[in-house]
């Protein structure tokens, strides 16, 4: 797969927590710009493309702005990453990456990362129901580790208006992953003490997003890859 007018990507997920292990597998996440002529014709052209080997997902910048504005945490760490993680960064990747304090909103991401973070928690009880497999485990351990990740960059954002991605003492996340494997109920009292911060701690961000910026970004995008097409007499 071929895309064009890549404008940020770089390397996300376990690799970029510092929580890979030998064999994970490398995760890329990335925006691309699609031609401008190509929005005014009568199909929309494709907003996402997911590959597997790599593993890599690119949003055209439409769709990705709209993602992170509603406080999703995946698209988010693409603005957030330690700069030796970025692959590909273009003069209007930086312009995004300068305004990125500027697209979250308190109840997004309140929502978003304890949403997310409760899924986890679904998930690890589904696995934790019966008999275990080894890899059934690992991946419940991964659940783990993830819901203690979301709940503790979506706090971190929060309350603050930043987020790093690199987490803190990552060998406390793969124990608090075993344990949870071991027993799910185990990361309940994690999932109910996050649920408590975000409900008695006043937020760094405004309560509802401004999309002026964003909006102002994504205009020079569409006019920097404007070029008409010739039309026939």
């Amino acid at each position: 797969m071929t895309v064009t007018n890549i404008l940020l990507s770089g390397i996300v997920g376990s690799t970029a927590y510092g929580l890979a292990h030998p064999g994970s597998d490398v995760d890329r996440l990335g925006m691309f710009a699609t031609p401008t002529d190509e929005l005014h014709g009568l199909r929309r052209p494709q907003d996402s493309h997911v590959t597997t080997a790599p593993d890599r997902t690119l949003h055209e910048a439409a769709k990705w702005c709209r993602l992170a504005l509603g406080g999703n945490p995946t698209v988010t760490e693409l603005v957030w990453l330690p700069d030796e993680l970025y692959e590909v960064r273009t003069a209007l990747g930086d312009e995004l990456i300068a305004i990125r304090a500027t697209l979250p909103s308190a109840h997004r991401v309140r929502d978003a990362y304890l949403g997310y973070a409760t899924q986890q928690f679904r998930k690890l009880r589904n696995k934790g129901e019966g008999g275990i497999s080894e890899d059934s485990r690992k991946r419940t351990a991964k659940h783990a580790r993830h819901l203690k990740r979301l709940c503790t960059q979506g706090y971190e954002l929060y309350a603050t208006g930043t987020l790093t991605i690199r987490v803190d003492d990552p060998e406390s996340y793969h124990r608090f992953g075993e344990q949870a494997a071991a027993d799910p109920e185990h990361a309940l009292p994690l999932l109910r003490d996050f649920e408590e911060k975000f409900s008695t701690t006043r937020s760094a961000l405004p309560e509802q997003p401004d999309e002026t910026a964003a909006d102002a970004w994504l205009r020079k995008v569409r006019r920097h890859f404007y070029t008409p097409r010739d039309t026939p007499a």
